[in-house]
């Protein structure tokens, strides 16, 4: 996750007032995303590895302690 522009390559998405950008591409792939924030930053679930180890935590620090 990173702050981004919209590009015309995105799917943009407003969940309680928060918007999201997703790649277009990225999304067909994944087909679905969860995000949670833990208080200790966010968990991200999805049908695919997003590359964030066995737990699926991922974030500024890079772990979920």
């Amino acid at each position: 996750m990173a702050l981004d522009e919209p590009k015309n390559s995105d799917d943009s998405f407003d969940v309680k007032g928060h918007k999201f950008l997703v790649d277009k591409d990225f999304m067909e792939k994944a087909e679905r995303i969860k995000i949670d924030f833990t208080g200790m930053g966010f968990h991200l679930d999805s049908n695919m590895d997003l590359g964030a180890g066995a737990d699926g935590c991922g974030g500024c620090s890079g772990s979920c302690s």
